[in-house]
């Protein structure tokens, strides 16, 4: 001590370098810490948008049986329903409040990440800013109608009227009819008031409506595969990122379309179909642990145990969606030209 007080150092600077030293020490501990450290054993809340017993509810508790398997220390995986808004609800739950340390993760309905896009003012969130950490297949919309009904093909639509269900004037039913009238020159009546797609089923089967215009594949294959088996229904036209091979004899929008605007509002309306069922992180959240859950996720999707559990609950696993094919998705659509925007946003609140 006397030699460091005769070199000039004080008892308290020494203090305070060793204050400095073991800060140093102690930060370096943590930037140390890798992500597979992190999530060793740890417990992580899904958060998912719809309420229990729906296929996006199905999926997302599949995903929670198979996905600690590629998780370090076997960490323990909580679903956590938060319904409401069409999906809104929790997609603004995972945007601001949820806990930015990589241990909420999202499953959310594939509208909700366009609903900025499309005016709709509950969804104050900006999209683009988003985790994604993977998605297990893409979406296929059909406009189909009932076996007995006079109207099988895409002429036949074009000039004698049918009537479509949907639960209310702005859901997502309601949209894609209003865009097939526009894009198509369809005539579609809408029927609003079935509270979800199973009364908007019972109501064809029961000649309360004539067809429905926005069914997806996986869910029809899942929900009523009898109904392709028996022929019970006419598969009029179909759109998506890509043709479903299952019913490649069915047309696609895109085949009728010849202008390039009337491609743009197609392509930025079935973004949610492209997008498939996506899992996110929210904001913010170490570059690291997105990484690291991404490559677990993606590696979870190619699980043959749980391709297996999917094919079995009829979940529609097809073609896994990564986190840069995701957010290639989303900034396109934002992207959109204002005049294409402004002409979706017409058909979508009306």
């Amino acid at each position: 001590m006397k030699r460091l007080l005769r070199s000039g150092i004080s008892k308290t600077t020494t203090t305070g370098l060793a204050v400095c030293a073991a800060a140093l020490m102690s930060l370096q501990s943590v930037k140390a810490e890798t992500a597979a450290e992190f999530y060793n054993g740890k417990s992580i809340s899904l958060v998912v948008s719809s309420s229990a017993g729906g296929g996006y509810d199905t999926l997302s508790r599949t995903l929670a049986r198979y996905l600690p398997n590629h998780l370090p220390g076997n960490p323990t995986i909580l679903v956590r329903n938060m319904p409401g808004a069409g999906g809104i609800v929790a997609t603004k739950y995972l945007y601001s409040v949820a806990p930015k340390d990589g241990l909420t993760i999202g499953g959310v309905q594939n509208n909700t990440p366009f609903e900025p896009l499309l005016g709709t003012k509950e969804a104050d969130y900006d999209a683009t800013k988003f985790n994604w950490i993977g998605s297990p297949s893409f979406e296929t919309g059909i406009l189909m109608s009932w076996h007995l009904s006079p109207v099988k093909t895409v002429a036949q639509a074009r000039v004698k009227e049918i009537t479509v269900s949907a639960s209310g004037t702005n859901s997502t039913p309601s949209l894609y009819a209003r865009l097939l009238n526009e894009l198509l020159g369809l005539k579609l009546k809408i029927v609003v008031g079935y509270p979800g797609q199973t009364e908007s089923f019972l109501a064809m089967e029961r000649g309360e409506v004539d067809g429905y215009p926005s069914i997806f594949w996986s869910s029809l294959t899942s929900t009523r595969p009898d109904w392709i088996a028996d022929k019970k229904i006419n598969f009029i036209v179909q759109y998506g990122p890509q043709v479903e091979a299952a019913i490649a004899d069915t047309p696609t929008v895109l085949q009728f379309l010849t202008k390039d605007e009337d491609k743009l509002l197609l392509k930025a309306a079935i973004a949610p179909l492209a997008l498939g069922r996506p899992f996110l992180l929210p904001p913010g959240v170490p570059a690291d642990r997105v990484a690291f859950m991404q490559k677990a996720v993606m590696e979870t999707f190619a699980d043959p145990e749980f391709l297996a559990d999917a094919e079995r609950l009829k979940l529609g696993v097809n073609v896994p969606r990564s986190a840069a094919d995701m957010k290639k998705i989303v900034d396109e659509a934002y992207a959109t030209p204002e005049a294409i925007v402004t002409r979706l946003r017409k058909i979508a609140q009306p």
